[in-house]
């Protein structure tokens, strides 16, 4: 698949290593808030990824000191008049749009470079995984901006990091640093500003050396909080597991862990 970052409007595409593709917030200025021109991009990128057979790990970070600074709120508060069908008719697209790498079969990963408030921290919630660098400022302060969470804040992050510390972070409103972030469970690690895209870059290729079917299907058994209870875990396995045995990229792992080899998986 062609590199269409060229076409893109504050996001670029980039492809590091085989099967990963770097997609980067790309409006520093604006410390990436997402603006018209970067949604409707980002919207073409996930439409692009989603056919692409080759994909195998994405990573979503942001150019600058800041992952993202949410949505651009300037236009809300230049529309006093507005009626609350006109704001939700404009809103649901909005999160939707960012939402869409929900839609992508592969893992996702969320490299939060800096700051990730509000709706840029949701959109990091709806990656896979999430790491972080050091000094790395996250938050959903949208009690304090005088409205309610937005992009599914109030789904997805209770999800991550369990009811208990949602209703903390989103009542309060205040933002915690990247250590905090890891203990609350909200991101996964934290790593050292200098290298730290390197290093998750590197994550993310060695997810895209895993057998892509068994990899997609533990994704969606670990999707919306796993499976609803013990059994329904083990219907699917006893599916998905035989899914994948039946692969020749089983015989492949199986002969490259004898021969002490890389494995080359090619997904069939």
């Amino acid at each position: 698949m062609p590199d269409t970052s060229r076409d893109l409007t504050h996001l670029r595409l980039e492809r590091p290593s085989e099967g990963v593709v770097l997609l980067t917030l790309d409006n520093p200025d604006m410390r990436n808030a997402m603006s018209d021109e970067m949604t409707a991009s980002w919207v073409a990128a996930i439409d692009e990824l989603a056919s692409d057979t080759s994909l195998r790990a994405v990573v979503v970070t942001g150019s600058g000191s800041a992952f993202c600074s949410g949505g651009n709120t300037s236009w809300i508060a230049s529309e006093p008049d507005a009626s609350v069908d006109q704001l939700r008719r404009r809103m649901l697209p909005f999160y939707r749009a960012w939402l869409s790498i929900r839609r992508l079969e592969v893992p996702t990963i969320a490299a939060v470079n800096g700051a990730a408030i509000g709706a840029g921290l949701c959109l990091a919630l709806a990656c896979d995984i999430r790491y972080a660098a050091s000094g790395a400022k996250l938050g959903l302060p949208f009690n304090k901006l005088g409205m309610h969470a937005g992009m599914a804040g109030t789904w997805l992050l209770p999800n991550v990091v369990g009811p208990a510390h949602a209703r903390d972070l989103l009542l309060t409103g205040r933002i915690v640093e990247a250590d905090e972030a890891l203990r609350l469970g909200l991101v996964s690690r934290v790593l050292e500003g200098d290298g730290f895209l390197d290093e998750v870059l590197a994550t993310a290729a060695g997810i895209a050396a895993t057998a892509p079917i068994a990899s997609r299907l533990t994704k969606v058994a670990l999707a919306d909080g796993g499976h609803a209870d013990f059994e329904s875990a083990l219907q699917w396995e006893a599916l998905a597991q035989p899914m994948t045995l039946a692969t020749a990229d089983l015989q492949e792992g199986i002969a490259a862990a004898r021969e002490k080899r890389p494995a080359r998986f090619e997904g069939r």
